[in-house]
Parts: C-alpha cells; sequence; structure tokens
C-alpha cells in the first residue's frame, strides 16, 4: 500500500511507504491529510503521562515545503506498463483488447527510419499487428492508427505508475485528469 504525497499546494510529490508518510508525521512535515485512515503505528509510553504514542496515516498528505523543482516541467518517464495502461491495452492497428504479456512498444517511425522512444512516437501493439507493420509506417503498412498518442499529464503520470491505488486516492487524482484523457474513458 502506497501513500500519495502531495506538496504543501497540492501538486504530486510521488508514491510512499507507509513507513516514509509515518517519518513525515513524526517530524511534522504533514501539513495537511485527506482521505481515509490506512495505518495506524503505536509507539512506546510516555514516562510521565503513561501515554501510548500513536501515528494514524491517511492515504493523502499534504507535506511542508515548496519543491524546488516545477511538477509541470517534469516529463513522465516511459515505460511500458505504463504506456499499456495509457492505452488500456488495447492495440493500435487491429483494436484489440489483450493481456500485457501479449502487447509490445510500437514506434510509429521506426527507428530504422530515425524514429525516438517518445510517448509522442509509440502506441500500443499486439504482437501479430507489430509484426506485420514491421519497419515502415503506418502509412506504408497500410496500417492506420485507430487512436493517437499523447504525452499523459502529471495527474495521470501518478496514475499510471500505481497499479493498486485506494478509492480516496482515484477519486483526488482523477479531479484533477484533463477532459481529453483515454484514462476517463
Amino acid at each position: 500500500m502506497k501513500v500519495l504525497k502531495l506538496s504543501a499546494q497540492g501538486l504530486p510529490q510521488s508514491w510512499i511507504t507507509l513507513e516514509q508518510a509515518v517519518t513525515h508525521y513524526a517530524a511534522g512535515e504533514v501539513r495537511w491529510e485527506i482521505g481515509a485512515q490506512v495505518a495506524l503505528f503505536r509507539g512506546g509510553h510516555n514516562a510521565i503521562t503513561g501515554e501510548q504514542s500513536k501515528i494514524a496515516v491517511s492515504s493523502i498528505i499534504g507535506t511542508r515545503g515548496v519543491p524546488n523543482i516545477n511538477p509541470f516541467d517534469l516529463y513522465p518517464s516511459l515505460t511500458n506498463a505504463k504506456l499499456f495502461a495509457r492505452d488500456r491495452n488495447v492495440c493500435a492497428y487491429c483494436g484489440g483488447l489483450f493481456q500485457e504479456q501479449d502487447l509490445t512498444r510500437e514506434h510509429i517511425v521506426p527507428f530504422a527510419r530515425n524514429g525516438v522512444d517518445h510517448w509522442m512516437n509509440v502506441v500500443t501493439s499486439c504482437r501479430p499487428c507489430n509484426h506485420r507493420k514491421g519497419p515502415r509506417t503506418p502509412e506504408q503498412a497500410h496500417m492506420p492508427l485507430l487512436y493517437t498518442p499523447y504525452v499523459p499529464s502529471l495527474w495521470e503520470d501518478f496514475i499510471l505508475r500505481n497499479r493498486r491505488i485506494l478509492a480516496d486516492q482515484m477519486e483526488f487524482l482523477m479531479a484533477h485528469v484533463p477532459k481529453s484523457s483515454r484514462l476517463l474513458s
């Protein structure tokens, strides 16, 4: 289980472990929290009062400080898992829905034709379509794309990074996803 760590302004920073979240709580760095309580950590007993220390961890926390980078300047890393999730495991050529192990990263403009490994030049393809297209462009192979590639937003990237998102975390992230996102369909 991961906790969604946000900046004090509410911009996604990272997915962190429960232990990392407890460290933020203990250091007094959590400015606000929303979502459900996902864990309760118990510590030692106070020598004077006898009370046991407790730290309740919420699924979404906003931490102190302003990040020294602009998150909108960040470019989401391209991985097969995120690409397949962006494209909903649908082949861009035949439109079939496939299991992840039956999919490949397909370069629209192939490396053989100076194509690059970039979000705007890759789509999800089933193995037979990828083999059929070969080192040609979709036009040359007479295989038109059924959908266009796009670069995921910061919010989409956080959804694509984590397979086990809690309902309240998903609701928070989806509220910020662009209306044109394929994740909304």
